[in-house]
């Protein structure tokens, strides 16, 4: 089992002396994840990576098809969530109201296996950040607590 398959709550993570000086904060506080992952530019890189991913890997294949041919909505409100979720702007919730992540995902059969798949497409996307390596751990972590949210099965 990797280690990002294991849901714990979020836990504040001081940033590493490495760290550039306007993230030297502790992720999971404030804003500091939001900062970390680039702000919302850096956050819409992320995703964009992420649904390239998630277009291209094998495992994928199945969450990929739970998906509009067009991701451009999907994209959306990813990048608005994610946004708010790491500290930031609260986008999603102004443009589309409250989330519920179990409600939100409750129509489509997500068991582990699509679990996993979502959760390796995010590890790879955050591989190709330049986040810091402790960021990078991190953000992984964190994911996995939405993504077993997202499972109904």
């Amino acid at each position: 089992m990797k280690e990002w398959q294991i849901a714990e709550p979020q836990k504040q993570v001081p940033a590493p002396e490495s760290v550039s000086s306007e993230v030297k904060a502790v992720f999971g506080q404030g804003d500091a994840s939001f900062v970390a992952a680039g702000g919302e530019e850096g956050i819409r890189q992320l995703v964009n990576d992420f649904y390239a991913e998630m277009s291209s890997l094998k495992q994928a294949e199945k969450i990929r098809a739970m998906h509009p041919a067009d991701l451009a909505v999907s994209i959306d409100k990813l990048s608005r969530f994610l946004c708010g979720w790491l500290g930031g702007p609260k986008r999603y919730s102004e443009k589309y109201g409250k989330i519920h992540i179990p409600v939100a995902h409750r129509h489509l059969a997500i068991g582990e296996a699509e679990r996993d798949a979502w959760l390796a497409c995010m590890e790879k996307a955050i591989a190709r950040q330049a986040y810091s390596e402790a960021f990078k751990s991190y953000l992984l972590k964190q994911l996995a607590v939405p993504a077993e949210r997202c499972r109904n099965c």
